[in-house]
């Protein structure tokens, strides 16, 4: 890719940026969030037309216009949110969209050649089973296979280890080392710099939708890249007082749920958090967190069980109710559930506030005090917006979690539900988020932290809990914790000796 250019109104998201990436390599793309790495990646698989600029596949010029052409260009895709239709299997996934498939029974021409390119590369996955009864790391297989059915020599990977296991992630790096091995190439998009220095054979770093630099992994560290990524020193150990818990903060006994699909989702949970501590809960995607959170803040019913918030009786209520109570919560899906995105910053600051005083005044607004507040507010976060009357919908992923953390934080809460809150942040955003909810920790705050990412579950936690399939598999204070029993945790196996 030659000296791209690609304009959003009011946003150069690719400023002149080359890029390339050599056959039998992993080539790592970094940037904070809205440095272009996602705009670049789209114009490569046809999902935009850049205005000015040139791609070259084998020295060729070519024109890709749309996805169906960067397929036939040999470029597949795997994107963060994996594009799957849930009730059908997977050879039927695959044979979607496939040119030259039969009209009548397409999935059993694929099956013999799925478990061909299944055996070869190790990515074991039965073509006849739907798509919704496999894990994540299975349904990622899928998606990567799907992409090597077509023929792909190119294949990006956008975020390819936020849903996996440990375990899965390293089985995922054999994968590429393989695909490596036979000449394809591998675009390897990732937050985690850990796993950039254990998997790729160059880097490049993007920032500001303009490209710092492109080094081979041996030249450079994870400090390096993180300096790279947002143009100043990054704090990778953050310092931790010893945990003086206090009373509990979040009392959680025998939770039964349903999903949206009347499943059981929480089969039994209980724990508890007591103030000054971190409670980190680890697990896979779909093990039963997101209707945990959403029972403990007031948006899903319990079945059966029992909630005790900071002394009172919480079970079944609404969530103004919690909120009001001293619960603060940081949503999992900052965009649908944690702001109103065609609201101002301010008014998106005072949501869950304006109802009372000093932001109202009977029925009222008091402007000049909403004003002040969001000023203040936005100086004290960081929040990189051109005005406090900016609509929150036209602000970066990171300074959208950044005002959600103002608005919540701001009430002096006494307890922090905090659902994946760095999740897809750039290292400089991620560091701030963490220091505000350790500082949360500090001031006698009971936090309930639920990641998917074991590295900020580790950093953060004084205890973690692991939940698989509804349930709780094992409490173990964190300075014991290690990666391969989490792991083993994640993927069902119970702890042998529970911790308090």
């Amino acid at each position: 890719m030659q000296d791209i250019v690609k304009t959003f109104p009011g946003v150069r998201a690719n400023d002149h940026v080359t890029f390339e990436v050599r056959a039998g390599e992993v080539h790592a793309l970094l940037g904070e969030n809205g440095a272009g790495k996602t705009t670049l990646m789209n114009t490569l698989y046809g999902l935009y037309q850049p205005d000015s600029g040139a791609i070259y596949l084998g020295g060729k010029r070519v024109r890709i216009r749309s996805p169906r052409d960067a397929i036939a260009h040999g470029i597949g895709m795997v994107h963060q949110h994996f594009k799957l239709v849930y009730p059908h299997t997977v050879a039927e996934n695959v044979a979607l969209g496939l040119s030259g498939a039969p009209f009548i029974g397409p999935a059993r021409v694929v099956e013999r050649r799925l478990r061909e390119l299944a055996a070869r590369y190790n990515l074991p996955v039965d073509p006849k089973a739907k798509v919704w009864q496999l894990s994540a790391g299975e349904q990622q297989r899928v998606e990567i296979l799907k992409a090597l059915y077509r023929g792909a020599d190119i294949l990006i990977l956008d975020e390819p280890t936020s849903v996996l296991t440990p375990q899965e992630t390293q089985e995922l790096f054999k994968v590429l080392e393989r695909m490596k091995e036979e000449g394809h190439a591998v675009i390897f998009i990732s937050h985690k710099l850990d796993e950039v220095m254990e998997v790729a054979d160059r880097v490049t770093v993007m920032r500001r939708g303009k490209v710092v630099g492109t080094k081979a992994i041996s030249e450079v560290d994870k400090p390096t890249l993180a300096r790279m990524m947002v143009g100043r020193e990054v704090v990778f150990r953050l310092s931790k007082g010893v945990c003086q818990p206090g009373e509990e903060a979040l009392i959680v006994e025998d939770l039964h749920a349903s999903s949206d699909r009347g499943l059981p989702a929480l089969r039994g949970v209980s724990f508890h958090v007591c103030r000054g501590e971190i409670l980190g809960i680890a697990g896979v995607a779909g093990n039963g967190q997101r209707e945990l959170v959403e029972v403990l803040t007031g948006l899903r019913r319990p079945r059966r069980g029992r909630v005790v918030i900071l002394g009172r009786e919480l079970t079944g209520q609404s969530p103004r109710k919690i909120a009001d109570c001293g619960v603060a919560h940081i949503p999992e899906e900052r965009i649908r559930m944690g702001i109103v995105a065609g609201m101002s910053v301010e008014d998106n600051l005072i949501l869950k506030k304006h109802h009372r005083q000093p932001f109202s005044r009977g029925p009222l607004l008091n402007l000049r005090e909403i004003r002040r507040f969001a000023k203040q507010s936005i100086e004290e976060y960081e929040i990189m917006t051109p005005s406090p009357k900016t609509p929150a919908k036209l602000l970066s992923g990171g300074n959208i979690q950044k005002l959600i953390l103002a608005r919540e934080l701001s009430g002096q809460p006494g307890l922090v539900i905090a659902a994946h809150p760095t999740y897809g942040l750039d290292v400089g955003a991620t560091e701030l988020i963490r220091k505000l909810l350790l500082r949360q920790r500090e001031a006698g705050v009971g936090v309930l932290l639920v990641s998917e990412d074991l590295e900020e579950i580790m950093a953060l936690s004084d205890r973690i809990a692991v939940m698989f399939r509804g349930e709780i598999m094992g409490i173990v204070p964190a300075a014991e914790a290690s990666l391969e029993e989490l792991g083993l945790m994640m993927a069902g196996e119970r702890r042998a000796k529970e911790a308090a």
